[in-house]
């Protein structure tokens, strides 16, 4: 079920994550607060059809490729995203002229065919777990965990999730922990377990980590010699 934390409810889960890890806790301390209503406003919302067939259009591209070939895909339907039935109405050709690639095509007809089907119930999403979400929406083809986790913590709210395949994130753990190679999602896996059940923010912070120049460290007072 979507999770949405209340103010006090955040300042808990920042308590807790600092408690759980040293290294994490000066990660936090070096980083501007995050506003995580801002940051999920800043991605792509809506409908769950509508944000995984964004999801299939946007990889392997840059954001602003993927926008424009959204933007046609809505022209074809009025300004909007067309439902799964709508969208296996389209040819080909007609995917072609929008900027589909022959493997996209198969992956978001693959996503229309399963919503239709039943096999992924995207109006009960939020009423499923966080692994039941996973699962339904990994057995479309082209979409894998990073997808399910993303659509997890931006769409849902879920408040303990850890994209472990994501680079931004492989990275960061491998710079808070100064290891000597980029760590597997399994290895983040194991290293995150500390955060429980805080690994959204978590995740969130250690992206921030990745982008941000660290916030300046006040000195402490300096105590006059007596």
């Amino acid at each position: 079920m979507a999770t949405r934390r209340t103010p006090s409810a955040r300042n808990n889960a920042l308590v807790a994550l600092k408690a759980s890890d040293r290294k994490l806790a000066r990660l936090i301390e070096a980083t501007e607060p995050i506003d995580t209503k801002a940051w999920r406003r800043a991605r792509p919302l809506g409908d769950p059809f509508s944000v995984l067939v964004y999801s299939i259009i946007g990889q392997q591209i840059s954001g602003y490729a993927a926008r424009a070939i959204a933007g046609r895909l809505q022209e074809r339907f009025g300004g909007r995203m067309p439902s799964p039935a709508e969208l296996l109405t389209l040819k080909a050709a007609d995917f072609r002229a929008i900027g589909f690639s022959g493997r996209k095509v198969e992956y978001v007809r693959s996503l229309a065919e399963h919503i239709i089907s039943g096999d992924l119930q995207v109006d009960r999403l939020d009423k499923l777990s966080d692994d039941e979400v996973r699962e339904q929406i990994t057995a479309s083809r082209g979409l894998g965990r990073w997808t399910a986790d993303m659509f997890l913590l931006i769409n849902l709210e879920r408040p303990d999730v850890l994209p472990i395949g994501d680079l931004g994130i492989r990275s960061a753990v491998q710079r808070l922990y100064r290891l000597d190679r980029l760590p597997s999602p399994g290895e983040v896996d194991a290293i995150g377990e500390k955060w429980r059940p805080n690994r959204s923010l978590a995740s969130l912070y250690l992206w921030a980590s990745t982008r941000q120049t660290p916030k300046p460290v006040k000195a402490a007072p300096t105590v006059a010699a007596r």
